[in-house]
């Protein structure tokens, strides 16, 4: 859902400490401690099980329960979050996931709700700086932040090409903070009609955790390209369905 932007390379966001500063507020998110709990009952037990026929999720072993995670999902359909909540949410791992949504996913009552779900807007055509900070800051303390690398829903059913932002916002926590152990979790979502209705399928690849570290030698540039391309590899080969069933661990629930 964003594009990371810079005028210069190496494209470096230093942390801010400025909690007065208006613009950081805006760009903040924070996971409500009453509607979150309730979202995340309503969505596992009764909305999800009662709208799809099948949700089959496979390799939720490969999910980090500790340290700074970025989730890269295909995006589908406006289902993806409901989804994404339900295969690395707090029933499998024990944390929110925090969302970097568009400006106009932030507004009226479904902005209120974004935001209480730990959403957080970026403006696609002119990313704020102070934006793209906290999405870093999200990183550097250990949290799993979700961006969609294609940047758009498409309904096709193929990969398209990956933006460059989620390389660089992930190698812009690292080099900052050495060591930190930013991970890169490649997800393939795929619905069995284009535009999911109640009966739908739905099933959630996670792959391999990639890890940022292995990408900060060298020029900022490169290293982002690398990243982007290897994160396009993976998730081409999770989105081939002739592989959904190879995964030996996979968790499945039917409605039918």
């Amino acid at each position: 859902m964003m594009e990371f932007l810079c005028a210069s390379d190496p494209c470096h966001i230093k942390p801010t400490n400025t909690p007065n500063n208006p613009q950081v507020a805006v760009s903040t998110s924070r996971v409500s401690p009453w509607l979150s709990p309730l979202v995340y009952f309503v969505g596992y037990h009764l909305l999800l099980p009662s709208f799809f026929r099948h949700i089959q999720v496979t390799g939720q072993e490969n999910i980090p329960t500790t340290g700074p995670v970025i989730l890269a999902p295909t995006h589908r359909a406006r289902w993806d979050s409901f989804v994404l909540a339900y295969a690395a949410g707090r029933y499998v791992t024990g944390r929110d996931l925090k969302f970097m949504v568009t400006m106009t996913e932030c507004q009226g009552l479904q902005g209120w709700f974004v935001r209480r779900m730990g959403g957080f807007p970026v403006d696609t055509l002119n990313p704020a700086v102070t934006a793209l900070r906290h999405a870093v800051e999200v990183i550097q303390n250990g949290q799993m932040l979700v961006i969609y690398p294609e940047g758009n829903i498409f309904r096709d059913g193929k990969l398209h090409p990956l933006k460059p932002g989620i390389a660089r916002l992930a190698l812009s926590a690292e080099s900052s903070h050495p060591g930190l152990g930013v991970k890169i979790l490649p997800i393939s979502i795929n619905y069995s009609q284009p535009h999911p209705h109640w009966g739908t399928d739905v099933s959630i690849q996670i792959g391999s955790a990639i890890n940022v570290q292995d990408y900060t030698n060298g020029k900022l540039k490169q290293n982002a390209k690398r990243l982007t391309e290897d994160l396009t590899r993976t998730l081409q080969h999770l989105s081939n369905p002739q592989l959904v069933t190879s995964h030996r661990a996979f968790a499945e629930v039917s409605n039918s």
